[in-house]
């Protein structure tokens, strides 16, 4: 499901901001994507975390995949830049909206000491399609063009998605050690306020930190592929840019297998300290790449912030409550993607003075957010 559907959505989602300006889309435009996409996963992420946990995983799923689908269909339909921001209410959900199912998944069904290899191996199995996907959507451009380039690759994402459907349903197990998943009604903690009283003050501390890093990540992220296509002296292509984005993906891969085991050995924190200062350091090198080849060295680095993202992730899942660990993972990806949110829309604003003066205000976010966890970061041992 996650290579099926990541593919379909990855051959166009990381084009968008071209797509946008090439319907007659403004800066602003994107600004609003970026906002919205952080946005929309921070509510989806709660939404998705209590629909796993009150009506099962498999039926949860199965729902999420329809919504995508949906989002899909109103890009392809309607050629319109508005249509792209409405169509991206639906199809942006899929990700934040499945990971507090899939990742309460793995936690039902490995022991502790294995999950943060579990949701290594899941990470891994996206980032394949994250490799793929844009390479192919590159030759959709080069031999559509940017407008129908960009919805003939969302065709192809509503074929994937369908296949994914019919399989999951086929394949994806009722059973949990035993427990019927989807026949066994429960009743999670709906409100956000009471779910936070559960919030460990180590989760919270963990929070603080990744609110920070991420505005280092988001301030510039829908922006990266304007730099890298339009504004550096050697402009790539579409296709080269899909190359880049592969390069990005398989070093995370590379890295993953090696990394959980060693994290599952021991303390979790230097992990994620290490994928703090990647996601540091990538807009600073960013801005001064201006080819190719340097673009390769730029996001061969920025494939290494995934370095303790599993970590991060399996640490979540650790510190969560066991009556609500899919609820208490929407909550945290709420509250973080709420705030993330605005440095989305602010990216818009910092890009239209300078796209330097973005990248600068990106690294200084990621730098206080890295010492801030180095200082105060703590580990669930």
């Amino acid at each position: 499901m996650a290579i099926l559907i990541g593919m379909g959505e990855k051959m166009a989602e990381r084009f968008l901001p071209i797509y946008l300006i090439a319907l007659g889309g403004s800066i602003m435009s994107i600004g609003i994507l970026n906002g919205m996409n952080n946005f929309l996963s921070a509510i989806y992420s709660f939404i998705g975390g209590y629909l796993s946990d009150r009506f099962g995983i498999k039926r949860s799923l199965f729902i999420f995949n329809i919504v995508a689908i949906i989002g899909f269909l109103v890009v392809i339909i309607i050629p319109k830049w508005q249509a792209v921001l409405v169509g991206a209410i639906f199809f942006l959900s899929w990700t934040a909206i499945s990971l507090p199912a899939t990742l309460s998944l793995i936690s039902k069904v490995l022991p502790m000491n294995k999950r943060t290899m579990g949701v290594t191996m899941h990470s891994l199995v996206r980032r394949v399609p994250m490799a793929l996907g844009p390479i192919f959507g590159g030759l959709c451009i080069g031999m559509w063009g940017e407008l129908n380039g960009v919805r003939i690759a969302f065709v192809f994402a509503i074929i994937f998605a369908i296949v994914a459907i019919i399989l999951q349903m086929a394949l994806l197990d009722n059973q949990i050690h035993g427990k019927s998943d989807d026949n066994k009604k429960t009743n999670p903690e709906k409100n956000p306020f009471k779910l936070y009283k559960y919030m460990d003050s180590t989760l919270k501390q963990l929070l603080i930190s990744d609110i920070l890093v991420r505005f280092c990540e988001q301030i510039p992220y829908a922006f990266v592929v304007i730099w890298c296509m339009k504004i550096i002296a050697n402009p790539v292509s579409a296709f080269q840019f899909g190359i880049l984005t592969s390069v990005e993906m398989v070093t995370a891969m590379l890295i993953y297998i090696p990394v959980a085991y060693l994290a599952d050995k021991g303390n979790k924190k230097p992990f994620v300290v290490i994928t703090f200062g990647f996601f540091t350091l990538f807009p600073l090198i960013l801005m001064f790449t201006h080819s190719f080849v340097f673009l390769v060295i730029a996001f061969i680095i920025r494939g290494f912030k995934e370095f303790g993202e599993p970590t991060r992730k399996a640490l979540i899942m650790d510190i969560s409550p066991d009556h609500c660990k899919a609820g208490m993972f929407g909550l945290y990806y709420l509250l973080r993607d709420i705030f993330v949110s605005i440095a989305a829309f602010g990216g818009a604003i910092l890009w239209q003075i300078s796209p330097n003066t973005n990248l600068i205000a990106a690294f200084l976010f990621g730098l206080a957010g890295t010492v801030i966890f180095i200082i105060w970061g703590k580990d669930n041992l």
